[in-house]
């Protein structure tokens, strides 16, 4: 008879923190893919790798032969398939460990007022451009890169470099700007770039009032660490968009908020 230290053997401290952090990556995997037509192209994967165990086991030889060449470069389509899914993982853990954010929070505790000071006067425009924009219902999509990746922004987009004002911001968007089509680009306490077409989201449980402004605003925030505010050209309505998730109709005072926690 087996004793029950075989049937369970010893759990160290090491096993523990093992599963627990393969359970962290699966999570964080899931909420990469949840939603996006990559999760159906992920089962598919699944159902193949399990339909060449089963064919295994039943010696059908041929069909053995044709997935086995699926598995055997298994990986290699994973990375193509899903090399935005990769990119955006890699972007997870990369902010983790950023200096740069290391830096942050080392003037948020010991610079704290000044900090929230600087801040308030550079969201301050940006805001006060949203409640005008609000007001006149103009559509509007201002994306906030932490990096700005000049070859993903840069190949459609008008070159700016600005300070950031209120004037600017609603000049840009008035719908008799050549500039007012596509996104705005902040970064670096700058206007970037303008007029800039951004991947669309992948998402297939958005809901149906949507248009391409809220898929792009999703979209640049699954493919990029960055943030977005959308204002509806229909209603007026604000948004707010963070790793492909976005809250919807928030108040001036909710805006003020997520910003000085983003910047």
């Amino acid at each position: 008879m087996q004793t029950l230290q075989s049937l369970f053997p010893k759990i160290g401290f090491f096993s523990i923190l093992d599963v627990l952090l393969v359970a962290l990556i699966i999570y964080q995997l899931y909420n990469l893919i949840r939603g996006t037509i990559a999760a159906n192209i992920f089962i598919g994967f699944a159902v193949i790798f399990a339909l060449n165990f089963v064919v295994k086991a039943l010696d059908m030889k041929l069909l053995t032969i044709i997935l086995g060449k699926f598995v055997d470069v298994g990986i290699i389509a994973i990375i193509v398939v899903f090399q935005q899914e990769v990119r955006r993982f890699l972007l997870l853990v990369g902010k983790n460990a950023s200096l740069q954010r290391n830096k942050a929070w080392w003037k948020y505790f010991f610079g704290r007022e000044e900090v929230e000071k600087n801040n308030y006067a550079r969201i301050k425009p940006i805001i006060d451009a949203c409640k005008s924009l609000k007001q006149t219902r103009t559509g509007a999509l201002i994306v906030f890169a932490k990096y700005y990746d000049e070859q993903f922004y840069q190949n459609s987009c008008e070159i700016v470099e600005a300070k950031i004002s209120k004037r600017l911001l609603e000049s840009i968007f008035q719908k008799t700007s050549p500039l007012h089509d596509g996104a705005v680009v902040i970064s670096e306490n700058k206007i970037k770039s303008a007029s800039c077409i951004l991947p669309l989201t992948e998402k297939t449980d958005l809901p149906a009032q949507f248009g391409l402004r809220h898929r792009a605003g999703i979209g640049v925030t699954e493919a990029n660490e960055a943030t977005a505010i959308i204002v509806s050209e229909e209603t007026g309505e604000i948004s707010y968009a963070k790793q492909g998730r976005v809250k919807m109709n928030i108040s001036f005072a909710e805006l003020e908020k997520v910003l000085n926690k983003d910047f």
